[in-house]
């Protein structure tokens, strides 16, 4: 089952005396994060509590935003190291992608036979071009998301992929 409520920042500071906070970005993009009109916080019984955005802007990677019921320093100081959550239908997302969380797990299968391959144990976002980092029982592979390698993605059953020779022998060094 898919997550309900994805985690999108950290409130890592406070901005200012009245209550504003300053958010980690952990969506494609600080706009999509100042874009969201509410997020949630997670409680410690597992539900979550909605808490409406009043105003957002994006300062460098960062986003500062005013919530409701944050109205001073003291109270934003509380909040701290507090990750927020968006719901996933607040969250937009382009034709063709897929959030993340969705395909960590997710059976990797080759796209010409079916026969499966691993399973998608991370995605590495960090450089130009995703990785999709697969386990299986030789070890890790790592696979360049580009369409002469990743083929299909359907998140309900998984990736398809189509392998070059020597990829699958195990090794992240072998891409």
């Amino acid at each position: 089952m898919k997550q309900a409520y994805l985690e999108c920042g950290k409130i890592i500071n406070t901005h200012g005396f009245r209550g504003a906070v300053k958010l980690e970005n952990r969506t494609d993009s600080p706009e999509v994060l100042a874009g969201l009109s509410r997020v949630w916080f997670r409680e410690k019984d597992g539900s979550y509590r909605p808490c409406r955005v009043l105003h957002a802007s994006v300062q460098k990677q960062f986003v500062i935003a005013t919530l409701e019921g944050i109205s001073d320093e003291e109270s934003a100081n509380r909040l701290r190291e507090t990750l927020i959550y968006a719901a996933r239908e607040d969250i937009p997302v382009e034709e063709g992608s897929h959030f993340i969380v969705d395909l960590i797990g997710l059976p990797v299968k080759d796209a010409d036979t079916g026969a499966l391959l691993g399973e998608v144990k991370d995605i590495d976002t960090r450089g130009v071009r995703d990785l999709y980092i697969v386990k299986n029982e030789r070890g890790e592979f790592m696979v360049p998301a580009v369409e002469a390698f990743i083929v299909r993605i359907d998140p309900d059953d998984a990736v398809y992929m189509r392998p070059i020779a020597g990829l699958l022998d195990g090794g992240a060094e072998n891409v």
